[in-house]
């Protein structure tokens, strides 16, 4: 009896020790890592992250993927900061705004979108910059509000034929992530992921390494696209990045991107097609170029430009691609504007 009441006894400790150590490291991580950008309340009573780097016009927004954040625009943003100004934010459910209150279609995201410029005073014309679910989003976007927008920069966007219900051979990669994301919120609660993610990110690796091992060839596959995919950011955000993975809201706000992931193609898949509206479309090398069929159905002045080495996240392959594509569009827009003014 007396060993059964220390093994629970000694679990109550490291529960409670787990729970204490993820609370403080959230609080640390707030204090260190968010004086950069600032929250803006929008209409629906919840705050979203965003962060300007800058000045000049047009303003190049940027929309990060499905389950990704500001962060993945770093160095882009960085680099097209020196000649106009840019704006990137965490959707709602992500980084470090509030959950999200709304289903993550690319309406709801793009009505949130339009709202924050709005109440932080960030004036039209606007570039648009999306990657894969966010260049979804930017499409809604450019529909939505057409007169705000000077062009769009579409970053391998999703191709709503791959996904359900248009491809219902891949519910299950949806129903495997949204059981994965819960699972973690738990985890994360107690400081488990926290652990694990900084070990990746911060330090050696060993704690993560081990705790993949034990979850068999999987696990062994997610640490390995995971520090693929992180490697090629800038060092320098790494903490962040851990930062955002160690917290249980990222797990909910992953969850409901992905349960979204049926309504956000049935809302996107007979959209209409952007109209006067120039928009360059990025397609990486590694995969199948966009059919003549699909860029018709995304806009009437669209050009696809294949990136020869990359894969999807073309943005991290090919940043000077980006950066460039992003620097035609400003100065076209830049040179349109005496037209736009004297007419």
């Amino acid at each position: 009896m007396y060993i059964v009441l220390s093994i629970v006894a000694l679990a109550v400790v490291l529960v409670g020790a787990g729970f204490l150590y993820q609370v403080i490291g959230a609080h640390r991580d707030r204090l260190r890592f968010t004086s950069p950008g600032r929250w803006i309340k929008i209409g629906s009573g919840h705050k979203l992250y965003m962060l300007e780097k800058g000045e000049g016009g047009p303003t190049v927004l940027f929309e990060a993927g499905i389950a990704a954040t500001n962060l993945n625009w770093c160095h882009i943003q960085e680099t097209v900061a020196n000649f106009t100004h840019t704006v990137s934010y965490d959707r709602g459910g992500l980084g470090w705004s509030g959950p999200s209150i709304t289903a993550r279609t690319p309406a709801n995201c793009a009505s949130e979108l339009h709202d924050l410029l709005a109440r932080a005073n960030i004036k039209p014309p606007y570039i648009l910059v999306g990657h894969s679910f966010g260049g979804l989003v930017m499409r809604r976007y450019a529909l939505s509000y057409p007169e705000d927008v000077a062009g769009v920069v579409l970053v391998d966007p999703m191709r709503c034929e791959e996904w359900p219900p248009m491809n219902p051979g891949r519910q299950s990669e949806i129903d495997k992530v949204k059981k994965l994301s819960g699972y973690a919120v738990p985890i994360a609660r107690f400081g488990l992921a926290r652990l694990a993610v900084t070990s990746l990110l911060c330090r050696s690796g060993r704690i993560s390494g081990h705790l993949a091992g034990a979850g068999g060839a999987a696990g062994r596959h997610v640490l390995r696209r995971v520090t693929e995919e992180v490697g090629k950011m800038p060092k320098g955000v790494w903490p962040i990045v851990a930062a955002h993975w160690s917290s249980p809201a990222y797990y909910t706000g992953m969850k409901d991107h992905v349960r979204a992931v049926p309504d956000t193609v049935r809302e996107m898949r007979d959209a209409d097609p952007i109209r006067d509206i120039p928009v360059l479309l990025l397609t990486p090398g590694k995969s199948t170029p966009v059919s003549a069929e699909n860029v018709l159905r995304i806009g009437d002045n669209v050009q696809q430009v294949i990136a020869p080495t990359s894969a999807h996240w073309i943005h991290l392959d090919q940043p000077d691609l980006v950066i460039d594509s992003i620097r035609e569009m400003v100065m076209a827009a830049v040179a349109a504007e005496p037209v736009a003014a004297s007419v």
